[in-house]
């Protein structure tokens, strides 16, 4: 069954970093959003990670006071 794709993701990289992931996902034939998706995985798989169903990621608030 597909995963719900409800949530946007935004980030800033390196040129370098973004034309590794074009290369990546050309030579995968996917798209640069689901060659993270693979890689994110594939790194929770790896490391025992489980996202918890229905639980909100916590907001971090960088230099409050």
């Amino acid at each position: 069954m597909p995963r719900l794709k409800a949530e946007t993701l935004s980030i800033r990289t390196s040129i370098e970093i973004k034309q590794l992931l074009r290369l990546a996902a050309e030579r995968e034939r996917r798209s640069v959003a689901s060659l993270i998706e693979i890689l994110v995985l594939d790194y929770a798989q790896q490391h025992g990670l489980q996202a918890g169903i229905n639980q909100p990621t916590p907001l971090v608030k960088v230099g409050a006071s």
